[in-house]
This record gives C-alpha cells, sequence and structure tokens, in this order.
C-alpha cells in the first residue's frame, strides 16, 4: 500500500531536504529543522504522490489516506498535548501548499483550521482572549471560504466581486462606521456578530453554508490545496517557469501557532543574507500581534528585523532586536545554524507565541543577480562552498540584470499591464509611442525617448528600431525580425502581442477597450514579455566588478567554446569584450540593415532585380568593395578568431523595396521602366519564402553569387595576412539538402581561392569549408556531407521550424494556446525541443563523426543562448555554441554549468 503521510516535530521526522520531489519543498525543509532539532511544530506531510493520484481518481483522495491521516493527527495531538475537534483542549491546524519547485503566493493556504462553534469555548479558556478567538474565527471564514468554497470550485463570478471581496466588505463599512483604523479596535462583540454576517454573507452568494466542523473543514482544505495547483495563477507562473504540470504539490498539515495573542507575539519573515544586494547582513520583517499573511498582505507596514536592514519606510518602526532582544538572539543563532547546514542564503517564516519562537518554514531564498553572484563569490571566499558549487549558484539568465538596465522591480508591482508578448529582447524600457520608422527616428533626434510599435518589422524599418528604446510588435515570434535584431543588439523587444490592434494611419493601438494614441508613455520589460501603461522607472544594471573575477572561475570549467553572432564591426567588438571566442554566424545579408547600409541595400536590390548576366555582374561588382570592407573590418577584430561567414541567404522579397520613391530610384539605376521593376519585384514573391529560392540554391542558379563572396573573403583575409594579421574565415553554405551542393559551390571555393593567392602571391590561406544543417535530410545525410564539409553549424531556427511544420514568424498567434493547454512546455523556438530537434542533431553529430572524427560541430541559432539548449549541446559533444553579443556571458556560464554537471 502506497505510503502518503510523512510525520514530522519533537525533534524526528520521516523525510529530510533530500526528498523534495516527494514531500515539495516546504514539508522537505520542515522534516529537515525538525531533525536539526529546531521549534518546529508538530505535524505531516500529505506527499506530492497523493496530488498526482488525486487527479487521476478525478478530484477523489485515495482510500488509505484516510487511515494515514487518523494515526497521523493521533500523533500531532499527543506531540502538541492538544486534541483536533476537542471542546476543552482543541488543536488547529495550517493546510498549506509545497511543491518541489518554490511557487511563491501561486498556491492556497487556509489557517485556523478546526476552529467552530464547538471548539471556540476551549481556545477561550486555553489562551484567556476571546478577543483572539473571535479575530482566529474571522480570519478562518474569510480564507476558507475564498479558497476552499470558491476558488477551488471554479466559481468565477461575472462581476469580478468575489466572496473575499464581499466579506472585506462587511469588515470595513464596520471600521468605517465605527471610525477605526485597525482591526484591533473592533470589539469582542462587534467581531461575533461580523463573524455571523460573513456565514449569512457566504449562504447568500455561494449558495451553502460556511462548514462549522472541524474534519468537514480538514477535509476541504487539503482537496482546495491540490486543487490550487491547477489554478489560473500556479499553472501560469509555471509556463513562465517551466516547470512541469506533473509534478503536483504537496499538503503541510501543522499545528497551529499564532503571532496575535498580544504584544508579545508576533510574526515575520526573513533571509540570512539582504535578497537584493547579496550583503551578508540579517535581513527581514515582522508584525507584533499578527498573523503571517498581515506580513505580505501590505495592510499594515511590517517592521525591521534589526538596526542595519531599517530602511526610510520603516526607520519609525521598532525593529524586533529593539523588542524582543532574547528572541532576536535566538533567531540569529537558527539563522547561523541553518544557512552553515543548507550551504546557501535561506528565506525563513517565524511566529512568537507569546514568547515562545517557532519555525513555519525554510526554503532557499529567490535573489536578484547582483545578490547572487556576490553570496556565491562570498560564501566561497568564507569557504562555505567550493568553487563548483560557487560557478553553480547563478542562472544563467540572472546575468542578463547585470547587463541590461531593468524595470524598477518595486514599481512594476503596482503598475498597469496593457498586454503581453513574446520576451524577445532583454532588460527594461520606456518611451512615447511612435508607430513608422521615421517618426523613431525624428523623434529621437528631437532627444524623445520613444517605443516603437509596429505590426512587424521589416529591413526598412532598422534606423527606427535603432532609434528606439525598444519595440513591440503584435505578429512575429522569438526568431522573427525584430526579434533577432533587438538581440543582436541587447534593445529591449517584445514581439507577438497579438491582443493589439494597430491603425498606422490614425496613429493608435488599441487592447481591448483602450486606445493608446501617438506619444503615448509605455514601459517594456522584455525579460518577461510585460507591457505597462506610462513610464515606470529603471534601474541601472551596471557592471558589478567581480563579473569578471566570476566568469573567469567558469570558464576553467568548460568544454565547449562560445561565439557570437555577428555581422557588424561594432557587434563583433562588443561580443569580444563579453568573451566571445570568435564568431559563429555573420549573415551577410545583415550588413544591409542598419547605419549606412543605403548604399549597399540599394545594389543589393539591383542585383536581386536583375535579369541578365551582364546586370547581375554589373551590380555584384559595384556591390564588392562593401561587402569586402564589412568582412575585412570584422576579422580585424576578432584577429586569431575564427570567423564563420555565412553566404547570402536572404529571403528575396525582404529586400524588394516597397516604397515608390526607392522603387522609381531602383528602376532608373538599372535602366528599365517602373511597370518592368513591378513585374519583376512580383515574379520573385514565394508562397513560402523559407523553403523558396534562397542559400545555396541562389548560388546553384547564379554562380557569380556565391563567386563574388567568396572572393571577398578570400582577399579580405589575404589584405590581413599582408598587414601581419591572422585571420581565420570560415565559409558556410546555407540551406543544403545533399552533398552534391556542397560538391558544386566547393568547386567554386577552390578555383576563386588559386586566383586570389595567385594575386597576392600567398601560399595559402588558413580557413574552413562548411554548411549549415538546418534541414531534417541534412541532418539524416550528415555521413555524406562530412566528406565534403569540414564543420557542421546547426541552424536551429529552420531546423526548428522544418521539424514541427511551424512558421516561426507567425507562431504568436497561436504559441500561447498550445503552452497555456500543456500542448508544448514551451516555446522550440526560444528552448530546443530535445524530443525531435534534438534528436536530429544527435544523429548528425554521430554521422558527421563517423566519416570526419574532427569535425568541428557548433549551433548558431538563437538557441545558443538559451540555458537549457546550451546544456544539451554538451551533452550532444558540439565543439561550441553562437550566440547575441548580449548573450555570451549567459551561454558562457551555461556551458561551465553543464560541464560540471555532465562531466
Amino acid at each position: 500500500m502506497e505510503k502518503y503521510i510523512y510525520q514530522f516535530g519533537n525533534g524526528m521526522a520521516e523525510g529530510d531536504a533530500t526528498q523534495k520531489n516527494l514531500l515539495g519543498g516546504k514539508g522537505a525543509n520542515l522534516a529537515e529543522m525538525a531533525r536539526l532539532k529546531l521549534p518546529v511544530p508538530a505535524g505531516f506531510t500529505i506527499s506530492t504522490q497523493c496530488c498526482t493520484a488525486y487527479f487521476e481518481r478525478g478530484g477523489k483522495l485515495p482510500e488509505s489516506l484516510h487511515r494515514e491521516l487518523e494515526q497521523a493527527m493521533a500523533a500531532m495531538e499527543a506531540s502538541m498535548g492538544m486534541k483536533f475537534g476537542d471542546p476543552d483542549n482543541p488543536l488547529l491546524v495550517s493546510s498549506r501548499s509545497g511543491a518541489r519547485s518554490s511557487m511563491p503566493g501561486m498556491m492556497e493556504t487556509v489557517l485556523n483550521v478546526g476552529l467552530c462553534p464547538s471548539t471556540i469555548p476551549g481556545m477561550i479558556k486555553q489562551t484567556g482572549n476571546e478577543w483572539f478567538v473571535y479575530d482566529a474565527y474571522r480570519r478562518l471564514i474569510m480564507m476558507y471560504s475564498d479558497v476552499v468554497m470558491e476558488k477551488a470550485e471554479g466559481e468565477e463570478p461575472a462581476d469580478g466581486m468575489g466572496i473575499r471581496l464581499h466579506l472585506e466588505m462587511l469588515l470595513n463599512d464596520l471600521k468605517n462606521d465605527r471610525a477605526y483604523d485597525a482591526d484591533t479596535e473592533i470589539t469582542t462583540e462587534e467581531m461575533k456578530a461580523l463573524c455571523e454576517k460573513f456565514k449569512v454573507k457566504i449562504k447568500e452568494k455561494l449558495g451553502k453554508p460556511f462548514p462549522d466542523d472541524p474534519m468537514a473543514q480538514l477535509m476541504g482544505s487539503i482537496g482546495a490545496v491540490f486543487k490550487s495547483w491547477n489554478g489560473k495563477r500556479a499553472v501560469s507562473y509555471r509556463r513562465i517557469e517551466h516547470i512541469p504540470d506533473d509534478w503536483g504539490t504537496a499538503v503541510n498539515i501543522q499545528s497551529m501557532v499564532f503571532g496575535n495573542m498580544g504584544e508579545s507575539s508576533a510574526t515575520g519573515v526573513a533571509f540570512t543574507r539582504d535578497p537584493a544586494t547579496g550583503n551578508n547582513k540579517f535581513y527581514g520583517e515582522w508584525l507584533p500581534n499578527a498573523q503571517g499573511e498581515d506580513v505580505v498582505a501590505g495592510i499594515r507596514t511590517p517592521n525591521p528585523l534589526n538596526t542595519d536592514t531599517r530602511s526610510e519606510h520603516n526607520a519609525h518602526l521598532t525593529s524586533l532586536e529593539e523588542t524582543m532582544p532574547a528572541i532576536y538572539r535566538e533567531l540569529c543563532d537558527i539563522r547561523e545554524k541553518l544557512e552553515n547546514h543548507y550551504q546557501d542564503m535561506q528565506d525563513i517564516e517565524f511566529t512568537i507565541q507569546q514568547g515562545t519562537l517557532y519555525m513555519l518554514q525554510c526554503r532557499v531564498g529567490k535573489r536578484t543577480g547582483t545578490a547572487a553572484l556576490n553570496m556565491a563569490m562570498d560564501m566561497f571566499e568564507e569557504g562555505m562552498i567550493d568553487e563548483p558549487t560557487m560557478i553553480t549558484r547563478l542562472y544563467p539568465r540572472q546575468l542578463d540584470e547585470m547587463l541590461h538596465p531593468v524595470v524598477d522591480p518595486e514599481a512594476e508591482k503596482t503598475a498597469p499591464v496593457v498586454v503581453q508578448g513574446l520576451p524577445a529582447g532583454p532588460g527594461g524600457a520606456f518611451g512615447q509611442i511612435v508607430f513608422s520608422s521615421e517618426d523613431a527616428v525624428l523623434w529621437q533626434k528631437k532627444g524623445k525617448k520613444v517605443i516603437l510599435v509596429r505590426e512587424e518589422t521589416n529591413p526598412e524599418d532598422i534606423e527606427g528600431m535603432r532609434a528606439a528604446q525598444g519595440i513591440l510588435t503584435a505578429r512575429g515570434g522569438m526568431t522573427s525580425h525584430a526579434a533577432l535584431v533587438a538581440r543582436g543588439w541587447g534593445k529591449c523587444c517584445i514581439v507577438g502581442a497579438g491582443a493589439i490592434q494597430i491603425n498606422s494611419m490614425e496613429k493608435t493601438m488599441k487592447v481591448g477597450t483602450r486606445i493608446f494614441k501617438e506619444g503615448d508613455f509605455l514601459t517594456l520589460n522584455g525579460s518577461r514579455g510585460m507591457v505597462y501603461s506610462g513610464a515606470i522607472d529603471m534601474k541601472d544594471a551596471t557592471a558589478n566588478p567581480r563579473f569578471i573575477k566570476f566568469m573567469a572561475a567558469a570558464d576553467k570549467y568548460r568544454a565547449m567554446k562560445v561565439r557570437t553572432n555577428a555581422e557588424t564591426p561594432k557587434d563583433a567588438q562588443l561580443a569580444l569584450q563579453f568573451g566571445a571566442e570568435g564568431i559563429g554566424l555573420f549573415r551577410t545579408e545583415h550588413m544591409f540593415y542598419g547605419q549606412n547600409s543605403d548604399k549597399p541595400l540599394f545594389l543589393l536590390r539591383k542585383m536581386i532585380l536583375s535579369k541578365s548576366l551582364h546586370e547581375r555582374e554589373s551590380a555584384l561588382a559595384q556591390l564588392y568593395p562593401f561587402i569586402k570592407d564589412e568582412v575585412k573590418a570584422t576579422m580585424n577584430i576578432m584577429d586569431s578568431k575564427p570567423v564563420n561567414f555565412r553566404l547570402l541567404d536572404p529571403p528575396l522579397h525582404e529586400f524588394v523595396p516597397q516604397k515608390q520613391h526607392h522603387q522609381e530610384a531602383l528602376a532608373r539605376e538599372i535602366g528599365i521602366d517602373f511597370e518592368e521593376l513591378i513585374k519583376r519585384s512580383e515574379e520573385l514573391i514565394e508562397t513560402n519564402p523559407m523553403m523558396g529560392h534562397r542559400g545555396v540554391r541562389l548560388g546553384i542558379s547564379f554562380p557569380e553569387i556565391s563567386v563574388m563572396q567568396i572572393r571577398a573573403i578570400f582577399e579580405a583575409a589575404a589584405e590581413l595576412i599582408k598587414e601581419g594579421k591572422k585571420p581565420i574565415p570560415e565559409i558556410m553554405i546555407p540551406v543544403t539538402c545533399n552533398e552534391k551542393e556542397l560538391i558544386f559551390t566547393k568547386e567554386l571555393a577552390q578555383s576563386t581561392l588559386k586566383e586570389v593567392l595567385k594575386k597576392y602571391e600567398l601560399n595559402d590561406i588558413a580557413h574552413q569549408f562548411g554548411t549549415m544543417i538546418e534541414i531534417p535530410r541534412a541532418a539524416l545525410m550528415s555521413h555524406k556531407m562530412a566528406e565534403h564539409a569540414e564543420f557542421f553549424s546547426f541552424g536551429t531556427n529552420d531546423l526548428t521550424q522544418m521539424t514541427f511544420g511551424f512558421s516561426r514568424d507567425d507562431i504568436g498567434s497561436f504559441m500561447n494556446d498550445y503552452i497555456d493547454n500543456a500542448i508544448l512546455d514551451a516555446d522550440p523556438f526560444e528552448t530546443l525541443d530535445q524530443e525531435a530537434v534534438g534528436s536530429l542533431i544527435e544523429i548528425s553529430v554521430e554521422k558527421g563523426r563517423s566519416v570526419r572524427p574532427d569535425i568541428k560541430l557548433g549551433i548558431c541559432g538563437e538557441h545558443g543562448g538559451d540555458p537549457a539548449s546550451v546544456e544539451f549541446c554538451h551533452k550532444a559533444g558540439l565543439s561550441y555554441v553562437s550566440c547575441s553579443p548580449y548573450r555570451v556571458p549567459v551561454a558562457r556560464l551555461a556551458a561551465a554549468q553543464a560541464a560540471i554537471k555532465w562531466g
């Protein structure tokens, strides 16, 4: 028979801290604190396995649980010297959630379970405080009706007025009528009458009476906590944090202790170190004569824990250190004991009942990126942890906080949300709304900060994107044009916010019934995908001087190199500062974006729209010096480091001019009339340009296009060699599906190389020739591809698109539905799909190395900066990952952590 209940208390426990999967984080740590002989009120944990069984049985508890429950309750009663439901000496309990991964505030809690008319007299006799008992009853009624009777039953009032709001209105009406400022001013008789009014309102609104039976309350609270695992908040949080739905939550039933039994009682929350800065100071807040929910509810301003951590908001309030010095010293001893035991910063909850301290929770505390860095390094220097542990203490994504401005988290808590999209570009930004690239540039020149709002962006928007503080699009996915460009620049960007409706003519944006006009302020949190109304303060994310030292330590453990995706000398220089060890993807066509790109973009368009070999060669000859100069400048900056040049891979329609004056100028340059140019433009339109005439296919149809690029790369390298530099070019052929494409292009490259060597009087130019694996067929035929390729670079954006059959630019319209309904655990363009796409990569690695054991293997899709994907790449045996400049430190840390974890 399955064991579902694990007891703790009186210095013993059936579980321990290693059993988080079974007991949840709260239950495992309660057991561990009990084992450490800390003052933990007795109780028991109902396991996560019981939660799974509960849902499998259609919302019914397993039969065997009832027998275990009787035994566990009896043991808890014996430990506490009280009896649940007893009219003379009643025991009250709390019912709390506890998932294996911390989900603060996302699931439900019920306190004071077991209090009812039959047990109230016994509680009054125990405590000698009638007011306290009825206040506890009032709290139970409010909490139970909200959590168990309404939310757990799926009741959602159409007017948004839940039962708790109705009860709070009754409470506030009483206080207003009597001109009371605090709940403590309510008299005992008034509190009694209020409880009865509550029960009448519950029957009126919910159609059923409040259960004044202790066991009914207990069973209802257990079921409600299990049900809260699938509550809206919990599900949304799991999506954000990538927590699996099948983990379930534990339920912790624990003897109640009361912080609201007078001035010698209190409740509080504390951190063993400052979670914002990492400073080694005991940090926390407490409230005298209060229960736990009062500290976090925001109704009262909590007192500071001690003098060291006072703030301007609570400087006028007395600290626990001053008010209860003996209790504070005991708490300090527990702080030291817990931190030394867990060897990490702890978040603790405590209650003081009439001068006696009780510990209700401890868990590894959440912290900012800066605090995580400081704590990890301090604990290493203190000898508490070793260096590998230090490196694994930071989540790679926390490095974003040190590299980008971020929205002030305190201000964000109260900011009005407008819409949510996909978090495509990190950090935060605020500014005034503009709806065109031209306006963004114009407003920026006037000294204004702007947010560029578009249906989607294209290369013609690039100057506006550069000028804007942040970018918001209604369409597009994590690898859309806006997302790719923004991430490369480290610019705040949110894409795929499908709820917004843009009217470019009227310069308005509509979300539901709200209308935003040009000039209105928005704030973007590009790390979370949240859009807020108004201008919210930003926090500077200046580099911590310890960051370099930390990253140097992490680099010692890495097996994989980390390169960057960069197309300009400026991007390359930035990536070097972040520790890039080469360029894993130089997308040749991206040099036609950004500053000073008007002329080369014009020539590219001229080449694309050419009809004859003569027209095309003329355009290529004019384009050649621009490409060579950009290639040379980038290799110069990356001296002695490899630079992987992907040959032109443009979806041709994207580069066709849309504006009439651009079209007319191009027609004049080519020497054709306007109608002919429009005709040629229309001929380039493809049903699915991602599978169209691009990449290697373009080079096979028009070899002169490939030859021009290859010549530019080799001649730029030759000139650098003559200047005493050491360029290391890699020529990568995109969109290949068989080895014959490689043979065809490699012959062009070899003949071009011979001409360049002769021209520059060189014996050789060190280089490598390879391909991008982005089509499933190429992955499956890698043994043949490797005969002619010295490296593979996995283009996981397109490989994901081809494998799933998703259009990466259009998934924003439905991906949230897939994730909300648990069809997919995560956006496969954000985190690599290891099951299918990952299998293709593993097959390709195995087949490629079977033919060429020393083949260089890398990844250059946006997954190269995603920690989970980097870990997969390490396990798959890749040589390097490549990502946008701002994600290089993230990839470096993720690669180090993968090596520590997997060896």
